[in-house]
């Protein structure tokens, strides 16, 4: 293990493309540049708040102390011989429209480590201050976002969907100041960073700048370097070759929102600049965690007028998304033969749709404990619960867990159908709210029906489904009384909810508290039912 301030850093991105090194943070249009050399702005008074340890651990990195050198550089206060810290040129469509140049306006990336199974993985620091991107910003972030974005990274890994992995969380000692409805209202808040850890950070928004700009060497540029470095399976970049990556990147992208939409997790802001080339999950801003299941349900404030990503609309605009990035490499792609521009990228939307439906599909059934039957059969019993939850609004996570524990008795018969239907549904019902329970019953008696039908052994059947509902969620509330506790100056219960989602499939019975349904005052509290894109 190697202490941060000792590590080696290499940088891929800075070595093989050209950027604008006049070290300038001034706020401007850039062009002709993939990235801008910037170095973070010192802070007043750094100090470690949270650290992933397992993270750590791969990426070869011993735990800093509270204050310190390595500290100094999470901080954004030292800059190490190896590092060249930079900030990315990219642009975006932001709510279905297009936004122009965006870029890294409070993210910095100083480079990459080897971790050890060889990888190179990507450290950036969130709230580093002004880079040429920031536009009307100030580079910073402030303490309960970067807060959210640590514990979030965290948690979806250890959930098993694919994400950018969160390293740190440090305390600046500065104050920013927030207008966090954008409803007239700043308030001073505690600044902090995030340092969060990716093999890439390149996104859908790097291509759309430079087709948007009419920087077409550059495209093939950028596309060159992304399929040799990361999908170099693909061979000799080319027309085939960029074919073949868009459609991996439907793939990819595919699995992870079928993932997002199985353990009910509301990104809140799908603009096309927070979308991975590599179908990870990415830039953890005003999200939330399913509780009443509504499909229309958005944490984000900012949408509440047309609702563009809520959580049932996320696996369509996952798609729109991906349309606007095959409009940027159409260019790459030029007509064959018969063959139009474009026909291989459009079959990468075929795919897209055919692997959600698929992952979908396949973790759904995982869920309840079924095996695979006749398509039409599990698609119709897929889409009645849909409708069945979105009526009850019951809590999505209390439902599957309490459905796992329920599995055994209902294919032993050891207590009657409806009296366990009924335990299931009052444990995850929130009263006075949804459209009444009983599709939900019926659906329930066609689920027993099916899962007697199978007769796979009671005892397998539920430890399948345990494994594969959590019982821990970061639920929206959780993470706000996670925030206000470390704004005192208590960081036990953010330390308690890391080590609980560590195993969210784990029962944990001395944590069951951190499992229970959300409770009346966060309904429509701020931080745990609303939040903005403020940070």
């Amino acid at each position: 293990m190697t202490a941060l301030e000792a590590a080696t850093f290499t940088n891929r991105f800075v070595d093989a493309l050209p950027g604008d090194t006049s070290g300038s943070n001034r706020q401007r249009q850039v062009r002709d540049v993939f990235y801008s050399a910037v170095a973070p702005t010192p802070v007043a008074n750094p100090r470690l708040l949270a650290w992933s340890d397992e993270l750590g651990e791969f990426l070869g990195l011993q735990r800093p102390a509270e204050r310190g050198a390595a500290v100094d550089l999470l901080a954004g206060n030292r800059v190490a011989e190896s590092m060249k810290p930079f900030a990315a040129r990219y642009g975006g469509h932001q709510f279905g429209g297009w936004a122009g140049q965006l870029g890294d306006g409070r993210a910095i990336s100083l480079g990459e480590v080897t971790a050890s199974d060889g990888a190179r993985w990507e450290i950036q620091l969130k709230g580093a201050g002004l880079t040429p991107y920031s536009r009307r910003g100030d580079g910073r972030a402030v303490l309960r976002s970067s807060l959210r974005e640590f514990a979030c990274s965290e948690a979806m890994h250890w959930l098993g969907v694919p994400t950018t992995r969160a390293l740190s969380l440090v305390e600046t000692g500065d104050t920013v100041i927030r207008d966090m409805f954008y409803n007239g209202n700043p308030q001073p808040e505690k600044g902090a960073i995030a340092a969060r850890v990716a093999p890439s950070f390149v996104r859908f928004g790097n291509f759309e700048i430079l087709t948007a700009a009419g920087e077409l060497e550059n495209l093939k540029t950028l596309a060159d370097f992304v399929i040799q470095q990361y999908y170099p399976e693909l061979g000799e970049p080319g027309p085939a070759a960029y074919v073949q990556w868009f459609q991996e990147v439907c793939r990819r992208t595919a699995v992870m929102i079928a993932q997002w939409m199985t353990v009910g997790f509301v990104h809140g802001v799908m603009n096309t600049d927070n979308m991975s080339i590599l179908g990870l999950t990415i830039d953890y801003g005003p999200y939330g965690w399913l509780e009443p299941y509504d499909p229309e349900w958005t944490p984000n404030t900012t949408d509440f007028g047309q609702r563009r990503y809520a959580f049932g609309q996320q696996p369509a605009v996952a798609l729109w998304n991906l349309s606007m990035l095959a409009r940027a490499i159409l260019p790459l792609v030029p007509e064959s033969g018969d063959a139009p521009a474009g026909q291989g990228l459009v079959a990468g939307f075929d795919i897209y749709r055919a692997t959600y439906a698929a992952t979908y599909r396949e973790f759904m059934l995982r869920k309840l404990g079924l095996q695979a039957g006749e398509d039409d059969a599990d698609l119709q019993l897929l889409e009645e619960l849909q409708l069945a939850l979105a009526t009850a609004q019951v809590d999505m996570t209390l439902f599957f867990r309490s459905l796992s524990h329920a599995s055994a008795s209902l294919l032993t018969g050891e207590s009657p159908a409806d009296t366990v239907f009924d335990a299931v549904i009052n444990a995850c019902a929130y009263p006075g709210e949804g459209g009444g329970t009983e599709p939900l019953h019926t659906w329930l008696r066609t689920y027993a029906d099916r899962l007697a039908h199978e007769g796979q052994p009671a005892a397998e059947v539920k430890r399948s489904m345990l494994a594969s509902n959590p019982k821990y969620v970061l639920r929206n509330y959780l993470a706000q009384q996670a925030i206000e506790a470390a704004d005192a100056g208590d960081l036990a219960p953010l330390e308690r909810l890391m080590l609980v989602l560590k195993r969210p499939f784990d029962e944990q019975p001395e944590h069951d508290e951190l499992a229970r349904k959300r409770p009346d005052w966060a309904r429509d509290r701020p931080g745990c039912a609303t939040l903005s894109c403020s940070s």
